[in-house]
C-alpha cells in the first residue's frame, strides 16, 4: 500500500488538484480519500481499467525560490501564498480513454462525489510522459529519502 511504484514510459499522467473548503482538514478527507483511491485500484487496475499506480501529496507550505519565477508559486515574484490548492492526486493510466470510462462509472463517482463535498474546487489535467530518468547506479534508498539529513 505504501511501496514504491513504477511507471512505465509512455504512461498518462492525470494530476488533479483538490481545494479544501474552509475549515475542512486532511483529516476531514482522510477517509474518503482512501475509499475513492482504493476503488481506483482495485476496481481499475490493469487489465481491469487501465489503471497503473497513484500518488497522494498535502501541500507542505514550502515554496521554491529557486524554482519558481514570477509571483503565481511565490517564487522571486513576492508572494508568499503557496499553492492554490491543498491537495494533489496524481494518477498514472494507459491512457486517457481508459481513465475516463473508470470516471464515468457509477462506483467511482460515488466515492469522487463524497470527497467533492468536502472542496471548493478541483481540476484534473492529463499530462503525456515526455522523459523520465533516475540516477545511474544503485536504486534510492528510501531509508534516507524519509529521513532528511
Amino acid at each position: 500500500m505504501f511501496g514504491p511504484i513504477t511507471i512505465p514510459f509512455g504512461a498518462k499522467l492525470l494530476f488533479n488538484t483538490l481545494k479544501l473548503k474552509p475549515g475542512v482538514t486532511y483529516d476531514d478527507i482522510e477517509l474518503a480519500l482512501a475509499e475513492m483511491c482504493n476503488v481506483v485500484k482495485e476496481t481499475y487496475g490493469g487489465d481491469r481499467g487501465g489503471f497503473i499506480a497513484g500518488q497522494v501529496f498535502r501541500f507542505s507550505g514550502f515554496v521554491s525560490a529557486e524554482g519558481s519565477l514570477g509571483g503565481t508559486a511565490g517564487g522571486r515574484g513576492g508572494d508568499t501564498r503557496g499553492a492554490r490548492h491543498d491537495m494533489v492526486i496524481a494518477t498514472y493510466w494507459r491512457s486517457f480513454d481508459e481513465h475516463e470510462r473508470s470516471h464515468a462509472d457509477a462506483v467511482f463517482k460515488a466515492k469522487f462525489s463524497a470527497l467533492a463535498e468536502l472542496c471548493d474546487e478541483t481540476d484534473e489535467l492529463g499530462y503525456e510522459m515526455m522523459w523520465q530518468g533516475a540516477p545511474e547506479g544503485a536504486p534510492v534508498d528510501m531509508k534516507r529519502v524519509a529521513q532528511p539529513a
